[in-house]
């Protein structure tokens, strides 16, 4: 070994760390697949067997990628709360009441493609103390969410002070959760619309829903069965 060659270290065979785009590509037919299944049979029937074999790969493929259903409601969480916060940061300025109708509305229009998901997994979403909405494993996604309506109350053109502010930007994130669970539950044709002018009409008044009527009745049409 010269001088040239003795600083050098050797190649290391096989493929390089990290993800690669083929991996990431295996990851998102096998979640894909996990959120139909879900979606058609409901969650508790929905066995990683099951993704596996429609899928068309093992059992131990899928475990690299989601090694339990729990992992398969996570990511969803995760993609459902990175777009919402994608979207809400086009937020205008404005009063709060106005902020909060917009917050409220994006949720609502990030969640549409995936109703019939989150139907079958409302059980999951609000009664499991593990895989849940107000879970430890979730918190990442709650708080990205519950961000937003804080800071459309904090950053408004008429925010309280504070400490109330924050605090009414939490209080309008759990009306935002109770909007969901009646737009996810009511099977009438304009649920969305009727959930959504409930909290604004609570929230905001009477005025600030028939304001925002147009918008939200065109979101109600989208939502229909």
């Amino acid at each position: 070994m010269n001088m040239f060659t003795k600083n050098v270290k050797p190649r290391k065979r096989g493929r390089p760390p990290g993800p690669t785009p083929q991996g990431a590509a295996a990851r998102e037919h096998l979640y894909a697949v996990a959120m139909r299944l879900i979606a058609e049979r409901g969650y508790e029937a929905t066995t990683l067997r099951d993704i596996a074999r429609e899928a068309g790969v093992s059992v131990g493929l899928l475990y690299r990628y989601f090694p339990g259903k729990q992992a398969v409601v996570i990511a969803l969480y995760d993609q459902l709360s990175t777009e919402y916060a994608r979207q809400a940061a086009d937020m205008h300025p404005g009063k709060w009441r106005d902020r909060f109708v917009f917050a409220l509305k994006t949720s609502l229009h990030v969640l549409e493609p995936h109703r019939v998901a989150l139907r079958a997994l409302t059980p999951v979403l609000v009664g499991d103390p593990d895989e849940g909405i107000f879970a430890a494993t979730t918190a990442f996604s709650r708080l990205r969410v519950q961000r937003v309506f804080e800071d459309a109350i904090t950053g408004s053109t008429d925010a309280p002070k504070q400490p109330l502010a924050e605090s009414l930007g939490r209080l309008l994130y759990l009306v935002h959760l109770a909007v969901l669970l009646w737009w996810l539950l009511d099977k009438s044709p304009r649920r969305g619309a009727t959930a959504a002018n409930a909290a604004i009409a609570a929230v905001c008044g009477a005025g600030a829903s028939r304001a925002a009527g147009p918008a939200v009745r065109d979101l109600g049409g989208r939502t229909a069965s």
